[in-house]
């Protein structure tokens, strides 16, 4: 974990910075001492890390998941954004989740169906059809989401 150290670090003084010291202390309740030593790259806080319950509030009012991101980018992992921003949270739970999921698998069945009628999926059809299904897989994270929730 040493190799990641200053990696994280650096980008825990930028979520840090992102959101503001002062709304990072009050955020987290942590002092601005504390959260200095969790990016101070002096050996003497090598070993600190922010904990993961403060980068999550962090990055909750944070515009970019910076930490979050980091961790991904170091596992190889790629990461997708939601950038859905309703109107009105959806309250009911899994019912909901179900008519969501049929509405736009629905959607993606007709860019489909629109796609294939000259039989050749065009890149800007494929790129319909990549944001469609990208859209019902959101849809089954919600689901899962909402299951987890209602199981505990």
């Amino acid at each position: 974990m040493a190799d990641f150290g200053s990696y994280l670090k650096k980008h825990t003084e930028a979520l840090v910075k992102a959101v503001g010291i002062e709304a990072a202390c009050e955020v987290t309740g942590k002092s601005k001492a504390t959260l200095g030593r969790y990016y101070s790259e002096s050996d003497e806080h090598s070993d600190r890390y922010m904990p993961v319950d403060a980068v999550a509030k962090l990055e909750a009012i944070s515009q970019y998941p910076h930490v979050t991101s980091a961790l991904a980018e170091l596992q190889n992992i790629s990461l997708s954004y939601d950038d859905r921003k309703p109107n009105a949270p959806r309250s009911n739970g899994v019912n909901s989740d179900v008519i969501a999921l049929s509405q736009r698998f629905a959607m993606l069945m007709a860019e489909y169906h629109q796609s294939m009628e000259d039989g050749i999926i065009t890149v800007n059809e494929a790129k319909r059809l990549l944001k469609e299904t990208s859209m019902v897989q959101q849809v089954l994270i919600d689901m899962k989401l909402h299951l987890e929730e209602e199981s505990t």
